[in-house]
């Protein structure tokens, strides 16, 4: 009886055994197979059509290497990285690709100094580099971000290179070639750290000026030590350790030179360590403002008046901190409509531990904090976040939201384990009410493989309708990102158009300019906007998704001068010039390749 009581214990024992074990080897693929498709069914939320960003930089023909000229010194300057630009500098319709890079200090002097790098862009997805062919050549300079221009209406677009204690202005000479005219145009900017710098015009002159942004007061010379005194714990400084400089304003007199107007203007203001500059209309008044993200600083809100001077608006508008009234640090700034009503909202990125902004605009000059009614709250909490834009990436007709990040240590872990230097990228998908999801998830490793980045400029460069975009990783490669959206089945596949503006009477490159589309049941608004992202330069063309709308109802275009263009029932996409006054739109269609 014992042997057969024990027996029976041990059979019960092992058919339990037996239960658990087959249920576990069941219970795990179930619980793959669920978060599986919960990943799946999240993914045709966050990237229903399907749209990857593939690295494409090798096979494009792009090389470049940004030199931060680090040191066992730590210098502030190692730590910013540069920006990047879109250039059509030979103004053929494609996109070519600027790159900023480094310099001299006192402890990084090799032989011949690093150079900034001009990519020509061959019209099948492969660029040429021609730096040494444009004569663009630098004398060591630290260099850190770049205008897009063309400030003498010419027809070429010029290059303004921001730096430390001078930057410099590079005139397109219509002949593949640049010439540096920094002292006759008289906009060096000298003594200052130069970062994010934009063109606009200020004055309705017909004329770009150019603004310009300046960091720290900074001695490389007698830099500072910081950080802890023991074996690599040496850091760099913070930015409370140093005072700020003022903005400068330059206007342009229209014969080659300009004028330093700050003072003149009312943007004096030696509160700003500035790293970020956008240029827009933000009231809606027809005068272009400035709105400036400042690292541990209030950002700045400057008003146009309309008659040649500013009015500060940084504390009274709601947009100088964040909703619980602290300064943040600073990176990126960019204005775009999330929510299609014709007012621009703004998005300020920060650093690790800090919440990216963004801010409603409330058409009465004021904005407030929409970060967390927006679903952005934490989701980049762990990260640095640099280049920022926001542009519709899927052509669903809502702008969605791009984020590079990399850290400013490079020995943060051994402060915070859980933040590393090299980060992944962001990516958001505007939900149709100025709510975004986090679609990072949804794109290839390429996308999502750790980098220290920095500048981000978004563009077109293969004329595919479907936006692009390049970034400047500090200390590392650049990469170029080709978006495949265009590769999806044309009867699935989104519609586009995209607006190029010739100014005749407002500033040629039409900048200012207020966009408004029509397309049955949707409207659009956008405008021709200076500066954005972190001292980056972007695609000059105005890009509207269009959704499953197959016609262009009406454009209408207000250009600086005041004059109104309207443009019935123009196909979808296409890439149009208007140019002012002209009541005809011009549609040009580049050949595609699959690069």
């Amino acid at each position: 009886m014992k042997r057969k009581h024990h027996g029976g214990r041990l059979a019960l024992l092992g058919a339990g055994v037996l239960l658990l074990v087959t249920w576990d080897l069941v219970a795990q693929p179930i619980a793959q197979q669920t978060q599986t498709e919960i990943l799946r069914r999240r993914s045709e939320v966050a990237n229903p059509f399907h749209v990857q960003f593939e690295d494409v930089t090798r096979e494009a023909g792009i090389h470049f290497h940004h030199e931060r000229a680090a040191s066992p010194e730590k210098l502030y300057l190692e730590t910013m990285g540069a920006g990047v630009a879109w250039i059509d500098y030979k103004q053929d319709g494609y996109l070519d690709a600027f790159f900023v890079n480094s310099g001299y200090t006192p402890f990084f002097h090799p032989k011949d100094p690093p150079q900034p790098a001009l990519y020509r862009n061959n019209h099948d997805g492969t660029f040429t580099d021609v730096t040494a062919a444009s004569k663009i050549h630098t004398d060591g300079t630290f260099f850190f971000g770049v205008a897009v221009g063309d400030y003498d209406n010419d027809g070429y677009p010029d290059i303004y290179m921001t730096g430390y204690r001078h930057s410099v202005l590079l005139h397109n000479n219509g002949d593949g070639t640049f010439t540096d005219v920094t002292a006759k145009a008289g906009v060096g900017d000298d003594g200052n750290w130069g970062t994010a710098a934009g063109w606009f015009d200020y004055d309705h002159d017909g004329k770009l000026d150019l603004l310009v942004t300046n960091y720290v007061q900074y001695d490389e010379d007698h830099p500072l030590v910081c950080g802890e005194n023991k074996p690599g714990y040496r850091a760099y400084c913070h930015p409370d350790s140093f005072h700020g400089t003022s903005m400068r304003l330059y206007h342009n007199n229209g014969d080659g030179t300009f004028t330093d107007m700050t003072a003149k203007a009312g943007l004096v203001n030696t509160d700003g360590k500035s790293l970020a500059v956008v240029l827009a209309d933000l009231n809606g008044d027809g005068w272009p403002d400035i709105f400036i993200a400042n690292d541990t600083e209030r950002n700045f809100l400057y008003l146009n008046n309309g008659d040649g001077t500013f009015r500060d608006a940084s504390y009274k508008s709601g947009a100088g901190f964040s909703e619980e009234g602290r300064p943040e640090a600073g990176m990126s700034a960019d204005a775009a409509d999330v929510v299609n009503n014709g007012l621009l909202y703004l998005f300020v990125s920060h650093l690790d531990f800090e919440l990216n902004r963004l801010y409603r605009n409330n058409g009465d000059g004021t904005f407030t904090d929409y970060t967390i009614a927006s679903a952005l709250g934490q989701t980049n909490i762990l990260n640095s976040a640099f280049g920022a834009r926001m542009f519709d990436f899927d052509n669903d007709s809502w702008r969605d939201l791009l984020v590079v990040n990399g850290h400013i240590l490079d020995n943060i872990a051994l402060y915070h384990p859980e933040v590393t230097y090299e980060e992944e990228k962001k990516l958001y998908r505007n939900m149709g009410n100025g709510v975004f999801m986090d679609a990072t998830r949804t794109q290839n490793a390429g996308f999502r493989a750790p980098r220290v980045g920095r500048g981000l400029a978004v563009g077109d460069y293969n004329n595919d309708g479907w936006q692009d975009f390049l970034v400047s990783n500090n200390g590392e490669d650049a990469q170029l990102f080709r978006n495949h959206g265009a590769d999806e089945p044309a009867a699935t596949a989104n519609h586009w158009l995209a607006v190029r503006l010739i100014g005749t009477k407002s500033n040629r490159d039409g900048n200012g300019a207020a966009l408004k589309l029509i397309a049955g049941d949707l409207t659009s608004y956008d405008q021709a906007k200076g500066g954005m992202s972190y001292c980056s330069a972007q695609d000059p063309r105005i890009f509207f998704g269009l959704g499953k709308h197959d016609k262009v109802d009406m454009l209408e275009i207000r250009w600086p001068s005041g004059i109104v263009d309207r443009f019935q029932n123009l196909p979808v996409d296409d890439f149009v010039i208007v140019e002012e006054g002209n009541r005809e739109a011009r549609a040009v269609r580049f050949k595609q390749h699959r690069k």
